[in-house]
């Protein structure tokens, strides 16, 4: 009888206890989520999640870069031959008069490996310069000013660039070169600046909140804010691409009708940029600068380093590595008497400068990404000359490149990604770079095999076959059509999808708001960092080193994706 007492009332009790749980979770189900409107935890287990709608002034940042990537693919993307090649026969402003099929348009000749330190200077200089436009924006102008001023230099150093391709300047080649040189300063003073405001300032324009809405086909879904950033730098990316591919034009400018006019255009479409940022003016979403924040940044990560600083390595890195890492830096860290005088700040800003360091920590595997992205605006173009083009400027074939990532960014967003969410894969942002490296690894291994082909097809074989001729001074390229090159431009754009795209996304989210320029900044800065590296790699951008170039990359970007993986 006391058996079956018992047992009734252990049962109850289960009972009981079951109904607790299943009332709690029903409750927490029912709870709304912070910062949400109206959407509790339930809707957001059970509906399916979409990106939200972006508003009229992101789109207008969307222009601006896509003008301002116009100009610039529409210069870079000419420097390989106008540094490099010399002016045709019988051509004063660059175009080919003789064999157009398969001719090269060129101006300074300057050769490989002096068109090799002109390109990576440009690349390095760019790349460096969003520091100067990230601290301005925030800490005196804020972004929507930065932008502006920084447009007026970039169309300055445009001009400048059309004079030096003038046939009067280039009669002069060393002129030529030096007013090159001078406005590649120009412009990557004032694109860098441009840069490293224009992505987060797009991100900002999207005020939106976790919301749900029934849909005109009466489907509910939850619109999140996460994946409309994610969205955001999709089309962003796009965008870069959609210009970058506008200028395919150059390259045709340049052969037909000379170096003069192939620049006159990207002038022209950079000039549109300050226009729509004034008609713009009023509808922007802009964040006014929070003061100078660096110095204090550097003394926080400074004091908080003092307790890790040891001879000891292991010391170093477990401290670093600690929990209480940042503690020693937080005014609650110490006894109110006795707070260090250095200390100007608050707990709340340790916590952000702890965020950004975590930030960049990511952006720090980069520079091996970019060594690879850097193949496919100089030497690829080379490789290019020493194919039969067909009557296809070898400029062109890198258009191939944004072309590709204007069909992937679509195709990832509307399938790929939502196909992986509703099987339940989780394909993070940390997957997604470390795929990026895998990727651009395997462009370099395609490049490599495919310079083997053309060694064995020209008739110069490895002594510079992008310059092999007839007797008669025209061109004698390698029995390989030019479209075979295809391979590495397309790869390199998926990998910059999964990467590159991803990369912005993880800066915007991760910093704080008074820091996202300047971590913009970093990022873009392991561009530059690429272009450092890339000079000690001087002696094997010649043709005949390229396979050794392109392999060395290739092993590069894939150990370095493992150990970022791994990290």
């Amino acid at each position: 009888m006391a058996d079956q007492f018992n047992g009734a009332a252990n049962n109850a009790y289960k009972n009981a206890r079951s109904s607790r749980e299943l009332l709690e979770t029903s409750n927490h189900k029912a709870d709304i989520i912070e910062g949400s409107e109206g959407v509790t935890q339930e809707d957001l287990d059970t509906y399916r999640h979409v990106a939200d709608r972006l508003p009229t002034s992101a789109w207008l940042v969307v222009f601006v870069e896509f003008a301002e990537r116009w100009s610039y693919y529409g210069t870079t993307n000419l420097y390989s031959n106008y540094i490099r090649a010399p002016l045709p026969l019988d051509s004063k402003d660059g175009r080919v008069i003789h064999d157009r099929e398969n001719g090269i348009a060129g101006a300074l000749g300057q050769g490989q490996q002096k068109a090799f330190t002109i390109r990576t200077f440009n690349t390095f200089f760019l790349y460096l310069t969003p520091w100067i436009g990230a601290i301005l924006a925030d800490t005196r102008w804020g972004r929507y000013k930065t932008i502006m001023v920084f447009s007026f230099v970039c169309l300055f150093g445009h001009i400048i660039l059309v004079w030096s391709a003038f046939p009067d300047s280039l009669e002069n080649p060393d002129g030529a070169v030096l007013l090159l040189v001078l406005s590649i300063i120009i412009m990557g003073l004032g694109a860098g600046a441009i840069k490293a405001n224009v992505s987060p300032l797009i991100a900002e324009q999207y005020t939106g909140k976790l919301r749900k809405e029934i849909l005109p086909s009466g489907e509910t879904v939850v619109f999140s804010p996460s994946l409309t950033i994610q969205s955001i730098y999709l089309y962003f990316y796009a965008a870069i691409n959609f210009g970058a591919a506008g200028s395919v034009s150059a390259a045709f400018l340049a052969r037909d009708h000379g170096y003069w006019s192939a620049f006159l255009v990207p002038t022209v479409i950079f000039a549109l940029v300050p226009v729509v940022l004034a008609m713009g003016r009023n509808k922007y979403v802009l964040t006014p600068p929070d003061g100078s924040i660096l110095p204090d940044t550097f003394r926080v990560i400074r004091t908080a380093m003092a307790p890790a600083c040891s001879w000891n390595p292991m010391h170093t890195y477990l401290t670093i590595k600690s929990d209480k890492f940042w503690d020693a830096a937080k005014p609650s860290h110490y006894p109110e008497t006795r707070t260090p005088k250095m200390i100007t700040w608050d707990d709340q800003f340790v916590n952000e400068v702890a965020r950004t360091c975590s930030a960049c920590a990511v952006f720090m595997f980069f520079p091996v990404f970019w060594l690879c992205y850097s193949q496919i605006d100089g030497n690829l173009a080379t490789m290019a000359a020493a194919m039969k083009l067909n009557g296809t400027p070898n400029d062109v074939i890198q258009n191939l490149n944004p072309i590709a990532i204007i069909i992937l960014i679509p195709l990832m967003e509307k399938i790929v990604y939502p196909y992986f969410r509703k099987r339940g894969i989780q394909f993070s942002p940390i997957k997604r770079i470390f795929a990026g490296f895998t990727v651009a690894g395997i462009a370099m291994v395609y490049a490599g095999v495919l310079q083997h082909f053309i060694y064995q097809e020209s008739p110069c074989h490895d002594n510079e076959p992008s310059k092999c001729q007839t007797e008669g001074g025209l061109p004698n390229p390698a029995n390989i059509n030019v479209w075979v090159i295809a391979g590495p431009y397309m790869l390199v754009g998926l990998a910059e999808v999964f990467a590159a795209v991803t990369a912005l996304e993880y800066a915007f989210t991760k910093a704080p708001a008074r820091m996202k320029s300047v971590v913009m900044a970093f990022s873009q800065f392991q561009a530059a960092l690429a272009s450092v590296l890339n000079f000690a790699f001087t002696k094997l951008n010649a043709e005949n080193m390229f396979g050794w170039l392109f392999g060395t990359f290739a092993i590069a970007s894939w150990i370095t994706g493992v150990v970022f993986l791994w990290t």
